[in-house]
């Protein structure tokens, strides 16, 4: 078994692993209109993965971490950065990578997709289809208030 970890904004604690953000807004690994559910292999890169997009004083004081337990015996891809294309840690983004995320969700043959992290490439965030019938299998857990250290989120600038 292994735990997977999702930083989000409290008006969708009630929901983590629903796949509805993604819906509505494309990732670096969908376009809009995939539903997939965005996780880390550990708490730490989950925290990296979001403390990424923000700036110093910009840190939401509502985040709140869920965490998942997925079963080793249900279905997952895993792709190496060897798999991926040229220039697949540019930002932005390369749109073939949103293919290989829409192409995942559509042919439904796992219910994981393991990637490499841009931020963190030794590390992988797994990518979850809701849509698959073992991801019945995951249990889901209840998100938790969340807060970064604020050491992490000062400006850098006054550091001597």
């Amino acid at each position: 078994m292994t735990f997977v970890y999702r930083l989000l904004r409290q008006p969708f604690a009630s929901t983590p692993f629903d796949g509805e953000g993604s819906f509505g807004y494309g990732g670096r690994w969908w376009a809009s209109g995939t539903r997939i559910v965005y996780t880390a292999e550990h708490l730490s890169l989950a925290m990296v993965e979001y403390l990424v997009h923000l700036d110093s004083d910009q840190s939401p004081r509502d985040l709140v971490l869920a965490r998942a337990e997925v079963p080793d015996d249900i279905p997952r891809r895993h792709l190496q950065i060897d798999d991926l294309p040229k220039g697949w840690q540019d930002y932005p983004a390369p749109q073939s990578l949103a293919v290989i995320g829409e192409t995942f969700v559509r042919e439904n043959q796992a219910a994981v997709l393991i990637i490499p992290s841009v931020v963190a490439p030794a590390e992988n965030n797994w990518l979850l289809n809701p849509n698959h019938p073992d991801f019945q299998k995951i249990t889901l857990g209840h998100a938790e208030p969340f807060r970064y250290d604020p050491r992490l989120l000062r400006d850098k600038s006054e550091i001597k």
